[in-house]
C-alpha cells in the first residue's frame, strides 16, 4: 500500500490517538490535531516525535484550523491523502433541559468542526484528484435508547451522517471518497474503568477496543472504492438485542 498523509483531529487521547498510532505503525505520515496544546504535545512525545509526525493544536470549529493542518501536510509530506475527523463531545442531559448553549456545544464541535475542517482540505484533493474524508459518528444515530437521553450529540451526529453521504454524491466524480466509521462503545478513558458495564449493549456482549475502531478506519483510508458509507463498529448494537 502507498504511502499517504493522515490528518486526525482530536488525536490527544483515546480513538483518535489510537488512530493516529495505527498509520504511523504502518509508516504512514500523520499530522495531529487537538484543541488542548499540553496533551497534544504529550501525544507527539510518546509517539516519538519522528520525521513522519507533525502536530497544530486549535479547534476544528475554526476553519483556520483545517487550513494550518493542511498546510502543514502538505509543506512537510507533499500531500494531504486522508482526512480523519475524529473531534468530538457527547454527553447526556434530558431533552426538556436542553437550553441553546447546550445544543451549541455540540453543533460547533461535532458538526461544524467535522464540516469546516472538511471544507479546509477538500481543496487539495480536487488539486491531488484523489482524497478519503473519515467521520466518526455513532450507531445511535439510527438507534435510539430510551434511558441514556442524549438527543444533542446524536442530532450533531446525524448531520455528520448525512453530510458523509451528500458530500460522496458532490465529489464521487472528482475522486475523493466519503465515509463515516460508526463505533459502539469503545474502551477509552472518556468512560474510566465503567466500559464493561456496556457489553450487554452489544450482540457480541463485550465493548469494543480502539484498535477496532483504528483497524476500519485504516482500511477505509487504503481503499479505492468505498464511499458514502456509514460502517458500524459496533458489535451489533445497531442490528438487534440480545433477550437475556
Amino acid at each position: 500500500m502507498k504511502k499517504q498523509t493522515i490528518i486526525v483531529t482530536g488525536a490527544a487521547s483515546g480513538i483518535g490517538k489510537g488512530i493516529a498510532k495505527y498509520f504511523l505503525d504502518r509508516g504512514d505520515n500523520v499530522v495531529i490535531n487537538s484543541f488542548t496544546e499540553s496533551s497534544l504535545k504529550k501525544a507527539y512525545d510518546e509517539f516519538g516525535a519522528g520525521d513522519n509526525l507533525a502536530m497544530f493544536a486549535g479547534d476544528v470549529s475554526d476553519k483556520k484550523t483545517g487550513e494550518q493542518l493542511v498546510k502543514i501536510a502538505v509543506e512537510k509530506f507533499g500531500s494531504a491523502d486522508v482526512l480523519v475527523n475524529n473531534a468530538g463531545i457527547f454527553d447526556s442531559k434530558p431533552f426538556l433541559e436542553v437550553d441553546e448553549a447546550y445544543l451549541d456545544k455540540f453543533l460547533t464541535t461535532n458538526l461544524k468542526g467535522t464540516y469546516f475542517t472538511t471544507q479546509a482540505v477538500v481543496p487539495q484533493m480536487l488539486k491531488q484528484k484523489d482524497g478519503v474524508v473519515i467521520n466518526i459518528g455513532t450507531p445511535l444515530v439510527n438507534h435510539g435508547l430510551g434511558g441514556w437521553p442524549a438527543s444533542a450529540p446524536i442530532a450533531s451526529k446525524g448531520a455528520i451522517h448525512a453530510i458523509t453521504v451528500q458530500l460522496a454524491a458532490e465529489f464521487g466524480k472528482q475522486n475523493i471518497r466519503f465515509n463515516t466509521v460508526a463505533p459502539g462503545v469503545i474502551r477509552t478513558p472518556m468512560h474510566g474503568d465503567k466500559a464493561d458495564q456496556s457489553a450487554g449493549l452489544h450482540l457480541l456482549n463485550r465493548v469494543g477496543e480502539i484498535d477496532d475502531v483504528a483497524e476500519m478506519v485504516y482500511t477505509v483510508a487504503k481503499s479505492n472504492f468505498i464511499t458514502g458509507s456509514i460502517i458500524n463498529v459496533d458489535g451489533g448494537k445497531a442490528a438487534g438485542h440480545n433477550l437475556n
